[in-house]
């Protein structure tokens, strides 16, 4: 015969009711709103799977560990909501779009401040760089198909070796990074090399999180934006290479399919080569980007 345990006197319940009450006074109507429902779900996930007290401190334990891997080039509590999907479903949520605007993807932990202004057809990379080097140009444009002249591009990417910048802990020198304006037709034109998908780092809770789980790493190649014009919304967002491999899997589910584009190698000498004094391979990519207007 089984014996059924049952509590008696406080319950869990009635914790969790009386946790919810404790902020029935916080002032800030917004505060207590998501206080209380950070409670109800919190209290009700440790009810879900029962979760045991070794379990509850290792779960401290790892948090810790994640708030001591941030610093001002690493920030990896960014990286753990980005890995659990939260980033991009605070990005669907915050940045709704009407049809036709581009559409927003993940900040990413990588982004920095300082980075040069490039006048059209600036070359982010450096002259010693590895990679194909790839001419990125299109248009920022309104809804009605306007251009927008003046619109800052701010654009950041991993070099060939699948790293950031700020991820080589021997120099603090930005490269791949940039900000360019359009011009009166609100054309832009950006010299870089060809991304590379590449894995987020590992070597922290993150990376353990992603083992134990059996996930992998990887994501697919993409260069950063962020978009931006006196008068109208900006746009965070990535252009994605469409050859890649990981667009179906990327590890922090980023990828939307109006953002994938085409890079399109060319082997052969031709006049856009010559204008920007390339040597084949090179790769171009074309991308008009979207803005809508405040209000």
């Amino acid at each position: 015969m089984t014996t059924i345990l049952k509590p008696h006197g406080t319950t869990e319940d009635d914790i969790t009711a009386e946790v919810l009450r404790r902020f029935d006074a916080t002032g800030e109507p917004r505060l207590r709103q998501i206080m209380q429902s950070l409670v109800r779900h919190l209290h009700a996930f440790v009810k879900d799977v029962e979760l045991t007290e070794a379990e509850w401190m290792n779960a401290i334990q790892f948090l810790t560990e994640t708030g001591h891997m941030c610093s001002d080039k690493r920030q990896e509590f960014i990286l753990l909501s980005d890995t659990l999907g939260v980033s991009m479903v605070v990005d669907l949520i915050n940045h709704r779009k009407p049809e036709g605007a581009t559409e927003s993807t993940v900040f990413g932990p990588f982004h920095r401040e300082g980075a040069p202004e490039l006048p059209a057809g600036g070359n982010m990379a450096p002259r010693d760089m590895k990679g194909i080097p790839t001419v990125v140009s299109g248009r920022v444009l309104t809804l009605d198909g306007e251009p927008i002249a003046g619109a800052r591009l701010d654009v950041w990417q991993a070099d060939s070796s699948g790293l950031y910048d700020s991820q080589y802990a021997e120099t603090d020198e930005l490269h791949l990074r940039g900000q360019f304006r359009t011009d009166e037709e609100g054309r832009f034109l950006i010299r870089t090399v060809r991304p590379v998908y590449y894995a987020i780092p590992t070597d922290g809770p993150v990376g353990r999180m992603l083992s134990a789980t059996n996930r992998h790493p990887w994501r697919p190649a993409h260069i950063h934006f962020v978009v931006s014009a006196e008068g109208y919304e900006p746009v965070t967002t990535h252009i994605f290479d469409d050859a890649d491999p990981y667009l179906e899997s990327d590890t922090v589910f980023a990828v939307k399919d109006s953002l994938i584009c085409t890079f399109v190698r060319h082997d052969i000498r031709e006049p856009e080569a010559a204008r920007f004094g390339l040597e084949p391979p090179f790769c171009t990519a074309r991308f008009d980007f979207v803005l809508k207007r405040r209000g």
